[in-house]
C-alpha cells in the first residue's frame, strides 16, 4: 500500500475516528488515503488554524481522544503553529498533520516549501519531514507513543508528496501501538507527602490540569474527602471537584479567581500540588506573598516542571493518577488507624469565606452589566454543560462567576489564549460529544478573529449556543493600559452605515452568523437575557447549528484583578455583594 494509506491505517488503530483539516495539493494522496481508507470522518474547516483549535477541542472532550488536523503545505503548516502552541501550553496531544513538496525540491524553494519541522520544533513534542516511506509507520508509531507519554502534547508529521504517494510493505493487522511510558510515584514518596499534609493545620490541595488529563478527578475527590482537605483548583484544573462540593474552597490568582478562594489560601500553611504549573496568573509575580507562611509538595508528571517556577519543599515526578492511587490507599490505612486529623474548623473557615466573600451579579443597567450575563448563564444552563472559552475580560469575568461540576466541563486555552480559538474549539468539543449542552463565551474581538468557522458548524450541522458580549473594545487590553495612563487602539466602535440602530457598536454580528448559516439572537435588556438562552437552546437543536446569542454590553467595565501582581491584592472595581439578592445564582446565598 501507500505510505499515505499506511498512515491512516495507523491512526484508525491508534483510536482515530475523526480528523479536521483542509486539503490541497500537496497533501491530497493523504485525502485520497482517507478517503479509501474509511473509519475516519472529517470535519472540512474554514481556516487552517481552526481545524487546529478543532483537533484540540476534540482532546480535551473525552479521555484518549486525540484530535487530528491536516493540511497542505507551506502555509498550512504555519497556520497552524497557533493551535500547536495552544496545545503544548496546555499538554494536550493533537497531531498535526502536513503535506509537503516533493523530496528532490523541498531545498529549492519549490512552491509553497518550508520548513515546517523546523518552525513547529519548539511547539512540539516531536516535529519531523518523513524523507524515507519506509519510515511512515515507525513515525506514526511513535508520534502516539509521544503524545500519550510523560507530559501530553501535539507532534507534527510532514509528509512529503513523493512519500506518500510511494508504496511500501505494511501490514496493519498486526500492528500495535508502543506501550505509554508514565512515571509514577513511590509508596514511601507518597507517605512523606502524606506526613507532611497530616502535620499541617491549615492545608490545601491545589488541582491542575494534569488530574484532568489523567483522569483521575475522582480520585482527587476520594483522597480530599478522606483527609478533610479543601480543594483550590486552578484554571485548567476546574471542574476536577464540583463547586458546590464544601471541599471546594474556590480559584485563587491574580484574574480568574474568587475572593473566597484568595482569602482561604492566605490562611493556609501546607499546599499540595497536583498536575499544576504554579502559572502566574495563579500564583501572582509576588512570589514571596504566594510561599510565605506555608510549605508546598509538587506533584508533576513531568521531572523538569518540579522547580521551575519555585523549589517546593518536596517534589515527586509522578503521574497524577499513579500518584493519587497511592495517596487514596495510604490515606485510607491512615483513616482505619484513627491517624487523620480532624479538619472541621478549617473546612467551616472556607465554608465561612465562600458565603460572605461575593461579588455582585445583578444589575438591572442597560447597556448591560457583564455580570448579569453570567447570572443568567447559571439560570440557564445546568451542570451538565460544557462551557469553552479563551482569553478576554469575558473568560476572565466568566471564571469569576460561572459555575462548573465536571471535569471537562470548562474547556479552556491557558498558557497561550489566542483570540479566535473558541468557535472552533466549541465546534471540536460539540464534535466530539454532539450529545452535550456545549456553550461558548466571546467578548467580540475573538468572536471576529476566527468567526467563519460559523460556516463549519452550518455546513456540518454541529450545534451549540455561543455568548457573545460585545462592548465594542478589547477590554482586557484597555484595562491593561490603564496603569499607562492610556486608552490607544482598544477601541472597535463605528457607526455602521448598513446598520444605524447599533449606534457605535460596529459590526452586525447577527447578520454576519446568519449569512454564515447559523442563527443569531441580540438582547439589549438584562430582562431577556433568560429568554434568549432559552430560545437560543431550542433553535440549536431545531436546526442542528450554532445560535449566537450577542449581549450588547456597556462599553467599560472593569472587571476584578489586581494591578499589583499580587494575589493579596486584587481591587474590586465594581460592587461586591452585600444583600442576598445581590448574587442569587452564587453557590452559596450571601450571608450578609
Amino acid at each position: 500500500m501507500t505510505a499515505a494509506r499506511a498512515a491512516v491505517e495507523i491512526l484508525k488503530r491508534e483510536g482515530v475516528t475523526h480528523a479536521f483539516g483542509v486539503p490541497g495539493a500537496a497533501i491530497n494522496p493523504f485525502y485520497k488515503a482517507l478517503k479509501e481508507g474509511g473509519g475516519v470522518d472529517h470535519t472540512l474547516a474554514r481556516h487552517v488554524e481552526g481545524a487546529s483549535h478543532m483537533a484540540e477541542g476534540y482532546t480535551r472532550t473525552h479521555p484518549g481522544n486525540i484530535g487530528v488536523c491536516i493540511g497542505t503545505s507551506g502555509p498550512a503548516g504555519t497556520d497552524m503553529i497557533t493551535g500547536l502552541y495552544s496545545a503544548i501550553g496546555d499538554s494536550i496531544p493533537i497531531l498535526c498533520i502536513t503535506g509537503q513538496a516533493p523530496t528532490s525540491v523541498i531545498h529549492k524553494e519549490d512552491f509553497q516549501a518550508v520548513d515546517i519541522a523546523s518552525i513547529a520544533k519548539p511547539v512540539t513534542k516531536m516535529a519531523v519531514t518523513v524523507l524515507e516511506a519506509a519510515q511512515v509507520p515507525g513515525v506514526f508509531q511513535q508520534a502516539f507513543h509521544l503524545m500519550r507519554s510523560g507530559r501530553p502534547g501535539p507532534v507534527l508529521i510532514d509528509l512529503p508528496i513523493d512519500v506518500q504517494l510511494t508504496e511500501i510493505e505494511f501490514d496493519p493487522e498486526t500492528y500495535q501501538p508502543l506501550p505509554v511510558y508514565k512515571p509514577a510515584a513511590s509508596r514511601a514518596q507518597i507517605e512523606k507527602a502524606i506526613g507532611m499534609l497530616v502535620n499541617s493545620e491549615r492545608p490545601l490541595i491545589v488541582a491542575g490540569g494534569g488530574i484532568i488529563n489523567a483522569d483521575a478527578s475522582e480520585l482527587l475527590v476520594e483522597f480530599a474527602e478522606l483527609t478533610g482537605t479543601p480543594v483550590i483548583p486552578t484554571l485548567m484544573g476546574w471542574g476536577i471537584i464540583p463547586d458546590d462540593h464544601e471541599l471546594n474552597a474556590g480559584m485563587v490568582g491574580l484574574q480568574t479567581s474568587h475572593r473566597y478562594g484568595n482569602a482561604t489560601f492566605l490562611e493556609s500553611d501546607f499546599v499540595l500540588g497536583i498536575g499544576n504549573r504554579w502559572a502566574n496568573r495563579h500564583t501572582g509575580y509576588k512570589l514571596d506573598v504566594y510561599r510565605e507562611g506555608r510549605k508546598f509538595v509538587h506533584v508533576d508528571v513531568e521531572p523538569t516542571q518540579i522547580g521551575k517556577i519555585f523549589a517546593p519543599d518536596y517534589g515527586i515526578a509522578s503521574d497524577a493518577k499513579a500518584a493519587l492511587e497511592l495517596f487514596v490507599e495510604v490515606a485510607k490505612e491512615l483513616k482505619a488507624a484513627g491517624e487523620l486529623p480532624d479538619r472541621g474548623a478549617w473546612i467551616a473557615r472556607g465554608q465561612e469565606h465562600k458565603s460572605t466573600l461575593l461579588r455582585r451579579t445583578h444589575f438591572d443597567d442597560i447597556p448591560i452589566k457583564p455580570q448579569r450575563v453570567y447570572e443568567e448563564m447559571n439560570k440557564a444552563f445546568g451542570p451538565e454543560t460544557r462551557y469553552v472559552s479563551t482569553i478576554g475580560l469575558s473568560q476572565i469575568a466568566g471564571a469569576q462567576m460561572l459555575h462548573v461540576y465536571k471535569p471537562r466541563h470548562w474547556i479552556n486555552c491557558g498558557q497561550a489564549g489566542p483570540l479566535g480559538w473558541t468557535i472552533p474549539a466549541a465546534l471540536g468539543v460539540a464534535t466530539a460529544d454532539p450529545d452535550a449542552q456545549v456553550v461558548a463565551l466571546s467578548g467580540d474581538y475573538d468572536f471576529q478573529f476566527m468567526i467563519e468557522e460559523l460556516a463549519v458548524g452550518a455546513q456540518h450541522r454541529i450545534p451549540y449556543v455561543h455568548v457573545l458580549v460585545n462592548n465594542s473594545y478589547l477590554g482586557l487590553i484597555r484595562q491593561a493600559q490603564l496603569g499607562l495612563d492610556i486608552n490607544f487602539q482598544v477601541n472597535l466602535e463605528f457607526e455602521n452605515i448598513n446598520a444605524p440602530e447599533l449606534g457605535v457598536y460596529g459590526v452586525d454580528h447577527v447578520k454576519v452568523a446568519e449569512g454564515l448559516g447559523c442563527k443569531a439572537i441580540r438582547v439589549t435588556d438584562p430582562a431577556d437575557l433568560g429568554a434568549a438562552f432559552e430560545e437560543a437552546k431550542k433553535l440549536a437543536q431545531e436546526y442542528r447549528v450554532p445560535v449566537v446569542v450577542e449581549a450588547i454590553l456597556e462599553r467599560i467595565t472593569n472587571i476584578s484583578m489586581s494591578r499589583t501582581a499580587d494575589i493579596s491584592d486584587v481591587t474590586e472595581f465594581e460592587e461586591i455583594a452585600t444583600e442576598p439578592w445581590h448574587a442569587p445564582s452564587s453557590i452559596k446565598t450571601l450571608k450578609a
